[in-house]
């Protein structure tokens, strides 16, 4: 499918949603405007965008805009039961973000999906979902899904329209978080303990780089998770250190 696929019509909705979301700023991340604006594009009864710290279970964003009706709250105790089942879950965090745009109808016929306690217990009466993964720290699920109740599989545009955005999406994403991000003081020993859990280095061998005892490493990062407000190493290095910019073959073809 080619870009020219998608109307001159629809590209100006799609820079309009862009803009609109640039030029928000009342501090949530992501701003929901862009997520009002991109249900608009993507037909569908429910928009819904989430970030999960997966090691804590801690729900950091959570936001949903509905299309067709009103849906009961989701049950989280459901979902950490089934979330094996969802191929879209598996793909994201063995990925960390780095995958196509996808529809459930990519890894499943509808009567298979049909047959999940992922469907019967928390997904229904949802029976297609596209998801638009984005890059994020291992150990972290970063994403927009768009559900729909009807058996209609979402479009080839559907899928291009997300396709195109999603280093936008990606930018708007960042600048929020920047923007909201509020200065931390760290020691410097903080901080290099920090980095070097960032390099993939374990307590022990971070105590054998700086000369120091495990419980002076597990003291400094006791210190380093109640300065930021977390509790997994994981988490701790997505606060501080800046993901790198997604190369953009790695998002696949």
């Amino acid at each position: 499918m080619s870009r020219h696929s998608i109307t001159e019509r629809h590209m100006r909705a799609m820079l309009d949603v862009v803009d609109e979301a640039r030029h928000t700023t009342t501090g949530e991340i992501p701003p929901l405007p862009l997520l009002k604006g991109l249900g608009q594009l993507i037909p569908c009864d429910i928009a819904e965008f989430s970030e999960i710290d997966l090691p804590t279970r801690r729900v950091l964003a959570s936001q949903a805009v509905e299309y067709g009706g009103h849906y009961p709250e989701p049950d989280d105790t459901l979902w950490w039961r089934w979330k094996h089942q969802h191929p879209h879950c598996a793909d994201v965090e063995r990925s960390h973000g780095y995958i196509d745009v996808a529809q459930l109808s990519d890894y499943m016929g509808m009567r298979d999906f049909r047959n999940l306690a992922l469907y019967s217990e928390y997904m229904r009466p949802f029976v297609n979902m596209i998801v638009l993964a984005l890059p994020t720290a291992p150990g972290r699920i970063r994403m927009y899904h768009f559900s729909r109740e009807r058996t209609q599989p979402f479009t080839d545009r559907d899928r291009l329209t997300l396709q195109l955005l999603r280093p936008h999406i990606n930018t708007i994403y960042r600048e929020a978080a920047r923007r909201r991000r509020e200065p931390v003081q760290l020691t410097p020993r903080e901080l290099d303990v920090l980095r070097a859990v960032a390099n993939g280095l374990s307590t022990e061998a971070i105590a054998r780089q700086f000369v120091v005892s495990t419980s002076t490493i597990r003291k400094h990062l006791e210190n380093v998770f109640r300065k930021l407000d977390v509790s997994s190493r994981t988490a701790a290095v997505a606060r501080i250190f800046p993901e790198p910019e997604p190369e953009a073959e790695a998002y696949g073809p």
